[in-house]
């Protein structure tokens, strides 16, 4: 789910720029949001293999199966000058059987318009070697849910909302250690699939994203990602969500990700913990 920015040849690397680009796999792996970073957090890193003087992009097609339901999502990047990054990602929830026992019908899905923008304030995850500084990203992320009325019979307040976030990412050459704290203002039901804002809290709040990898060969690295989730509706709990992943970097323009993930219940139905697997290209 991560981010593969620990792919890298070693230490050495920090002392010579790759000509035509970034270092392999520095502008990480697209998250189920659109934004470059791992699986489920937003990174400060900006997509595509750009440096200061180009243009870069991703694209990435992701699914996720779970006992009950089936996620995809899928969608682009573009980063200018490695300062600059705008998204889009589209998200479809397919409730399948379990559709029909929540009164919706069997097969009924839902589904995410995802519009984001990122830019870099400061520092650098993967040159500023000799200073703990991290780079520094903000970023907005507006959403638009699909099925209006039935979010709204959920209680959901609305089916349009902008999340805002700033993400701190470092990089240790030396170790192969990178790590990644975000935080997110947001008031976004399941990721925003089910509405925005509810009964129990109609304003944004403040939630956490964090990420942590070791790299095992200059190709794989495993680690894993935490994300708390707002808890507004009145009909159900939402939980916080994690996976456990490994990153395979099976190009310097292709990498494959794949992780056990928990999303905790979702919509009264229990335990949806299942595989996640994403494809992402880039130049």
């Amino acid at each position: 789910m991560l981010a593969a920015l620990t792919m890298l040849a070693g230490p050495a690397a920090a002392n010579q720029r790759r000509g035509g680009g970034k270092l392999l796999l520095t502008n990480g792996v697209s998250t189920v949001d659109g934004a470059a970073g791992g699986g489920l957090a937003s990174w400060a890193v900006i997509a595509g293999n750009e440096t200061e003087d180009g243009i870069g992009g991703t694209a990435h097609a992701t699914y996720v199966a779970l006992p009950d339901f089936d996620l995809s999502s899928a969608g682009a990047a573009i980063g200018l000058s490695d300062r600059i990054e705008l998204s889009y990602a589209y998200q479809r929830f397919d409730t399948r059987a379990a559709g029909a026992a929540l009164g919706l019908g069997r097969g009924f899905t839902f589904g995410q318009h995802i519009v984001g923008a990122k830019v870099k304030l400061v520092g650098d995850a993967v040159w500023a070697q000799d200073t703990m500084l991290p780079q520094v990203s903000a970023g907005v992320q507006y959403r638009i849910a699909e099925r209006r009325a039935v979010v709204k019979a959920v209680g959901a307040d609305g089916d349009k909302s902008a999340d805002f976030y700033v993400a701190a990412t470092k990089l240790w050459l030396a170790q192969g250690i990178v790590a990644d704290a975000t935080l997110r203002l947001t008031k976004a039901n399941q990721f925003g699939l089910l509405g925005f804002g509810g009964p129990r809290q109609n304003d944004r709040t403040a939630q956490f994203e964090g990420s942590l990898a070791k790299m095992l060969t200059r190709k794989l690295v495993v680690g894993a990602e935490y994300r708390t989730k707002p808890d507004n509706l009145g009909f159900a709990e939402e939980d916080d969500s994690y996976d456990l992943f490994a990153a395979w970097a099976v190009h310097r323009n292709v990498s494959l990700t794949a992780a056990y993930v928990d999303l905790g219940d979702i919509a009264t139905v229990r335990n949806q913990r299942g595989l996640f697997l994403s494809v992402q290209g880039g130049f």
